[in-house]
């Protein structure tokens, strides 16, 4: 059986750790490193699309990537219980015309024993940026981690 550290249930230092391993993860924009933190059959809710399983998963990953270029992504622990953890988010990225966006979500994760998820349902919101806005450059700097953000 495959586990995936730290493992449910989760205390305060475990799940910032689970927050960040998730956000380091997701800015390699690599869609099939990043789904090998969930189950098989991982179900997922994320904005409209609803999936289920690492295939649809991986999918749904690239086509957002290929959408959402020059991604980066900040998560900052907000609750967690036993199996669970919320999570806030903002992300900016620019589309293919060239306008940068600031996507901000929330996150709710359940976990298996093994320490991969199960179930993930995000919320996310658009704020078209300019270039000049924009404040997330690439991956956190390890001297940031768990460094809160800005809300807005």
């Amino acid at each position: 059986m495959t586990t995936r550290p730290p493992l449910p249930p989760f205390t305060a230092q475990t799940a910032a750790m689970k927050v960040q391993a998730a956000e380091d993860a997701w800015n390699t924009r690599d869609p099939h490193r990043v789904v090998l933190a969930y189950t098989q059959d991982s179900v997922w809710r994320n904005r409209d699309a609803f999936v289920t399983g690492r295939a649809a998963i991986t999918e749904l990953l690239a086509q957002k990537w290929d959408r959402e270029r020059d991604y980066a992504l900040r998560k900052e622990l907000w609750a967690y219980d036993g199996n669970r953890i919320a999570v806030r988010f903002q992300y900016e990225s620019r589309d293919a015309g060239g306008q940068w966006w600031r996507s901000y979500g929330n996150e709710l994760w359940e976990f298996d024993a093994a320490g991969l998820m199960a179930r993930r349902e995000a919320s996310i919101n658009d704020v078209a940026i300019t270039e000049g806005q924009r404040r997330i450059f690439g991956p956190r700097p390890p001297a940031e981690h768990g460094v809160p953000f800005p809300p807005a």
